[in-house]
């Protein structure tokens, strides 16, 4: 077996979580299939850096003494917001001679000012999207995926995200039953797509300030298996149709209907997920009436169809 060299990069200020997360995945892959994964640490000076939560790490070397990885990791936190222009100017030197570049949460942002996501699609944590599609208006940024593959680029969401994407990527090159030994030990699951939201359709949307609205959120996320037309939320609200269109769009950020389709979407996701109820059923119960009309909200959004979700993503103890 090839071992494949990860590079993680260090630097003051990072967000801890977005290095021992990845570390402990590759780590726990090598452990688990023979040596497959050599991961190493490095600061530009090769000396210890401080995390945002006061832990310091030391590195393994420097990047100037770092041998060209197969794998380089950028980490995210706080000290992205103003790099070291040493390091911005060895990520744009050396960077595009990984096979694989991966980014953990704002660690896009010091790819994105070494010029390394131009014309490309990528993703962080939530409350950067719009910092990096702001600032960097090359980059085609997705805010809702936990990770997005284009290419030899993979960036990821915030944190936690991290670990989806290195369990996605150890599942490419070792296979899923080694990236499910990993899962095992780490206790998560292996199952969250990239393109699973960051937020779930009650945290993505704000909470609308006045009762009746706020009302109407918690009618549609208890039944959504109801009638859920505007009309209908209109009238549970006691406001026209067209006043209540503009009133939740106003007041949570999003349209009544893209509302519903995510509340419908994630409910069916987890049936899928940890039920034994079959398709039919659950497009029923979600709202969607059909399995037809089910299937096409799925490849509409996730890009496969509800039983291809369900044999990747179900819960190890459904039966």
């Amino acid at each position: 077996m090839t071992q494949r060299s990860v590079l993680v990069v260090l630097f003051d200020d990072l967000q801890s979580l977005d290095v021992t997360g990845p570390v402990e995945v590759f780590a726990g892959a090598s452990r688990a299939a023979g040596g497959a994964y050599e991961v190493r640490t490095a600061s530009l000076d090769g000396a210890p850096v401080r995390t945002s939560s006061g832990l310091t790490l030391v590195p393994d070397t420097s990047l100037a003494d770092a041998v060209g990885p197969h794998t380089l990791l950028v980490p995210g936190g706080n000290g992205t917001r103003t790099p070291d222009p040493r390091l911005v100017d060895w990520l744009r030197l050396h960077a595009p001679r990984a096979e694989r570049l991966v980014s953990v949460c704002t660690g896009a942002l010091l790819l994105a000012e070494a010029g390394l996501l131009d014309g490309h699609r990528a993703t962080t944590h939530w409350a950067s999207c719009d910092h990096l599609a702001r600032c960097y208006p090359a980059v085609d940024v997705e805010p809702d995926p936990i990770f997005v593959r284009d290419g030899k680029l993979a960036t990821s969401a915030g944190v936690t995200a991290g670990i989806d994407l290195a369990l996605a990527l150890v599942e490419e090159d070792l296979g899923r039953d080694i990236a499910l030994t990993v899962a095992r030990h780490l206790v998560v699951f292996l199952r969250r797509p990239g393109n699973q939201a960051q937020f779930s359709a009650q945290l993505a949307a704000q909470t609308a300030r006045r009762e009746p609205l706020r009302d109407v959120q918690q009618h549609i996320t208890e039944h959504p298996e109801g009638d859920l037309s505007v009309e209908a939320l209109a009238a549970r609200a006691r406001l026209s149709p067209r006043h209540f269109a503009r009133a939740f769009q106003e007041e949570t950020g999003t349209t009544p209907g893209r509302y519903v389709e995510r509340v419908r979407l994630e409910h069916a996701r987890r049936l899928l997920e940890d039920s034994p109820d079959g398709v039919e059923e659950i497009s029923r119960g979600c709202g969607y009436g059909t399995p037809e009309a089910m299937r096409r909200a799925f490849v509409k959004t996730l890009g496969t169809a509800p039983a291809e979700y369900r044999r990747r993503f179900r819960t190890l103890t459904t039966k």
